[in-house]
């Protein structure tokens, strides 16, 4: 990841047991140097583009996709809003079922893991019910007798016909899996840079990285921390 290029440097007294004198330093990264996006910038559609991460790409493999080059990938992180990768980034198909058996193991993959609504609209095609709302298994809502309700989406077409007291159940059942890979499917749905705005987004974060004058400054790109050996 060319990101850690892009960081400046900080230089402290070596902890090394092989030290020459207490005035040696040693050169690093200064990892406590970050930038992130201005909020209000995150809802600019100008400056990105919806993106659908491929079935099995990788960061880097996303870069090179949309920047021509896999040194992006922390741009595409930052712009996406990523910070641990492991977490907020889709699992292969493979991978997804290895983490699903693992966590739920392979007996109770297809157990329910919650119920939920199915959006449901009358006769003359009018919302009635929003799908995807978590609710009991016996959720139920009281329509006009008489009518018939379709669902849409999952049980595409399904019919609900009031019982005796005017109301339908129209939930199903999501399993173990099926929510793992609901929620996976979501991550593959991320906002990133336009190629456009890429160069001068490198110009204006090299810019942030740079140091300004202070007791430890040495350089724009180097400070150097007290060194609390020398008297």
């Amino acid at each position: 990841m060319s990101y850690f290029r892009e960081l400046p440097d900080v230089e402290i007294p070596s902890p090394l047991s092989h030290k020459n004198s207490s005035r040696d330093y040693v050169r690093i990264k200064n990892l406590f140097r970050r930038v992130k996006l201005l909020d209000w910038l995150q809802d600019k559609a100008t400056l990105f583009d919806k993106f659908q991460i491929p079935e099995g790409a990788r960061p880097d493999t996303v870069a090179q996709l949309v920047y021509g080059s896999a040194d992006y990938d922390w741009v595409v992180l930052l712009t996406a809003g990523i910070i641990n990768v492991r977490d907020q980034w889709p699992l292969s198909n493979r991978d997804l079922y290895v983490y699903a058996e693992n966590k739920y193991t392979t007996q109770n993959l297809n157990d329910i893991h919650h119920y939920e609504t199915v959006e449901v609209r009358d006769q003359k095609g009018r919302l009635i019910l929003q799908r995807g709302q978590k609710v009991d298994s016996n959720f139920k809502i009281v329509v006009s007798a008489g009518s018939t309700y379709t669902s849409i989406g999952a049980n595409e077409n399904q019919v609900f016909t009031p019982d005796s007291t005017g109301e339908i159940n129209p939930v199903i059942g999501v399993s173990n899996y099926e929510y793992e890979s609901i929620r996976n499917e979501e991550k593959r749905q991320i906002y990133i840079l336009k190629v456009g705005y890429l160069q001068q987004f490198l110009n204006d974060m090299r810019v942030i990285m740079n140091y300004g004058k202070s007791s430890q400054y040495v350089d724009k790109k180097l400070i150097r921390t007290e060194n609390n050996r020398i008297v």
